[in-house]
């Protein structure tokens, strides 16, 4: 790798010699720069001591990407960052034949404690930490009857909410993904963390990744309808098609008001609603376009080798009177599209979220950017009202389809109102794709004996 490829900052810093090794560190992927952990330090300011608290921890699990950019330098924006939190501890709530964790805290002696309290007390009697990840995604848990698998979000929640108060100390809290699978749990969780005024994240990682088409919605701006389209499972992936196009229309005129109605709709029910008007066919026709381009074919064709796959849609009537909807078409899990009309352009706009190579794998640099942000900072990088919004529809739109028909449910309780905040800051804008290309293989840092993903 040449000397073009690094930020020229860091490079007018280094001697050749290390140049060349950072390059050969980048094109093993950027995570695996550990060697420059002592030669790059950050400055000497109060590093936030960390606990993580994660269901799994296994090769290309959520807990392994996200403590992936805490634990060694990594590549954000072009731009090689240092770790600026320390991880004290672990609490792991479920081991397998996969485990990675027990290896990770043998390498950087971070000791692993059988309770949750016990990590955030390292040990000892009150919280020690000044932060906590709580990483609840992945494991063997139950599924609702709705389809909805039972992470123990809330259960993290509650017992390091309890450790905070016994210590009368209230420090920032990360938890992976929406809230909880029941919208009540998820209202308490938002509550609870206003209450006693600690500052919290939560959400999707895809919001910020790269729009391939540069796309601003400035706020203010009038829109009058919007649509964000997925290529993954129901549930799982809808939440992070419902957090990108919330992303997007947070910011439209007046602000947030909350959503009144949910629907989920499926096959043709879909697609007759779709004829109907009640939702955007040139708008999902325009997001579609922004991924593959113009060719001539129908919005639900089968897509190159995706084969055949039942679209499905969630449709959100806000209080304000604009409409929006989230749609799943084809099978591709990095399908990441999304079009809005604005009021009084005769053309849509329309953009695709590019996650970088490995899949959605890069997301994570960018969403433990922002974690660190909220750790270091204490100050919350977006909205975590966006995400507990996106939980109450997601939640509304599985009784929707698995309880109720598929009939339209009314959402008084997501009649709520909130401003959007700027987090361009967080985004990856693509500079890290100029370092990390399709070509390079997925770097296996922390694996000794490599269990591959299943």
């Amino acid at each position: 790798m040449s000397d073009a490829f690094l930020p020229q900052r860091l490079s007018d810093s280094l001697s050749r010699r290390d140049v060349l090794k950072l390059g050969a560190a980048a094109m093993a992927g950027s995570a695996g720069l550990n060697w420059l952990q002592s030669d790059l330090g950050a400055a000497e300011t109060k590093r936030p001591k960390v606990a993580a608290i994660y269901t799994q921890f296994f090769y290309c699990s959520h807990a392994y990407h996200i403590l992936h950019p805490f634990l060694g330098p990594y590549l954000f924006n072009g731009k090689i960052q240092q770790p600026q939190c320390d991880v004290l501890s672990f609490y792991g709530d479920q081991f397998t034949d996969r485990d990675l964790s027990r290896g990770v805290a043998q390498k950087y002696d971070i000791p692993i404690y059988k309770t949750i309290r016990e990590a955030l007390c390292v040990g000892g009697d009150e919280l020690a930490v000044d932060a906590v990840l709580s990483i609840g995604e992945h494991g063997d848990y139950p599924d609702t009857k709705f389809g909805q698998t039972k992470y123990p979000r809330k259960r993290f929640f509650d017992e390091i909410v309890k450790v905070m108060k016994q210590s009368d100390r209230f420090v920032p809290l990360f938890s992976d993904k929406h809230y909880s699978y029941r919208w009540d749990w998820a209202r308490e969780m938002y509550d609870t963390s206003r209450k006693y005024e600690f500052p919290m994240m939560v959400g999707s990682s895809v919001p910020l990744a790269q729009r391939t088409i540069p796309l601003e919605i400035p706020e203010g701006t009038e829109l009058e309808d919007a649509v964000s389209i997925h290529g993954g499972p129901i549930e799982k992936y809808d939440i992070h098609g419902l957090e990108v196009l919330q992303s997007m229309v947070e910011f439209r005129k007046g602000g947030e008001t909350g959503i009144s109605s949910v629907q989920f709709l499926k096959g043709d029910d879909l697609i007759k609603a779709g004829k109907e008007g009640r939702w955007s066919m040139k708008l999902a026709e325009a997001a579609m376009q922004a991924e593959l381009g113009n060719a001539k074919r129908g919005l639900f064709d089968p897509i190159g080798k995706e084969g055949k796959s039942e679209p499905h849609g969630i449709l959100l009537e806000y209080k304000d009177g604009f409409r929006a909807t989230m749609l799943k078409i084809g099978s591709n899990g990095v399908r990441w599209n999304f079009a809005c009309q604005v009021k009084g352009e005769p053309q849509p706009k329309a953009t695709t979220f590019f996650p970088g190579p490995w899949g959605n794998r890069n997301l994570f640099r960018a969403f433990a950017h922002a974690i660190q942000h909220l750790f270091v900072h204490k100050e919350e990088p977006y909205p975590c009202e966006r995400t507990l919004l996106m939980t109450g529809a997601l939640d509304a739109a599985m009784h929707s389809y698995f309880e109720k028909g598929s009939a339209k449910m009314k959402t008084p309780e997501l009649e709520f109102s909130y401003q959007p905040k700027n987090f361009n800051r967080f985004r990856e804008m693509g500079e890290s794709w100029k370092v990390i290309t399709a070509e390079m293989p997925l770097p296996k840092d922390f694996v000794e004996a490599d269990p591959e993903p299943k």
